[in-house]
């Protein structure tokens, strides 16, 4: 079992940075990959950026120049580095972990605003 608590969240103004934090416990060992969804009003849920154990990224192509994804080598905490923010990055985003034997474990998510 790996337990995932998401943080950093807020209101922020367009242009403007954040730092999202996933702390994960539990099973730490046995996570493969970890990565950022986000869900919108009205949308589905989906993929912002993910990260390997081997520090291999990849990010939505709306995020791509904008945000950072980055962990300490253990997987125990996972960042999401938020600049140059706009509207429509408004959602809940959800910490996701994803096991060798591809269990996925996801945060309770922390809601992200952008609005003047």
């Amino acid at each position: 079992q790996v337990q995932l608590m998401e943080s950093g969240g807020g209101l922020v103004q367009p242009g403007g940075s954040l730092r999202l934090s996933c702390a994960a416990s539990g099973s730490i060992f046995s996570i493969k990959v970890m990565g950022w969804y986000r869900q919108a009003p009205g949308k589905e849920r989906e993929l912002v950026a993910r990260i390997t154990r081997a520090d291999s990224t990849t990010y939505a192509d709306s995020v791509k120049g904008r945000f950072t994804i980055s962990t300490d080598n253990a997987m125990n905490t996972v960042y999401l580095q938020m600049n140059s923010l706009k509207p429509e990055d408004t959602a809940v985003y959800y910490c996701n972990a994803q096991t060798y034997v591809n269990d996925r474990y996801w945060g309770r998510g922390t809601q992200v605003t952008v609005s003047s």
